[in-house]
C-alpha cells in the first residue's frame, strides 16, 4: 500500500512524511477504511486502489481506538 502513496516521490527509499488524520484533509490521497483487528493491529482497506494494509499497536500513540475511517498523504521531504 505504502509504494502506491509514494509512487510519486523521488527517492522515497530515503524517506518521506506521511501525514494522516481521521478527518479528511485538503489534499489528502486516500481514504483508508477498517475491517479488522489482528495480533493487536489493525487491518485497513484503500477501496480505490484495491489495496489492504496492516498497521501496527503504534497507531494508537496517535489514536485512543482504531479509527473506523482515516486519510493520509505522503509527501516528499523538503
Amino acid at each position: 500500500m505504502i509504494e502506491a502513496l509514494v509512487a510519486d516521490i523521488p527517492n522515497a527509499d530515503r524517506g518521506f512524511r506521511l501525514l494522516f488524520s481521521a478527518n479528511p484533509f485538503p489534499g489528502y490521497q486516500a481514504e483508508m477504511l477498517w475491517f479488522k483487528t489482528e495480533y493487536g493491529g489493525n487491518w485497513y482497506r484503500w477501496e480505490a486502489k484495491n489495496l489492504e494494509g496492516w498497521l501496527c499497536p503504534a497507531l494508537f500513540k496517535y489514536f485512543l481506538e482504531a479509527p473506523p475511517k482515516f486519510y493520509c498523504k505522503a509527501e516528499k521531504i523538503q
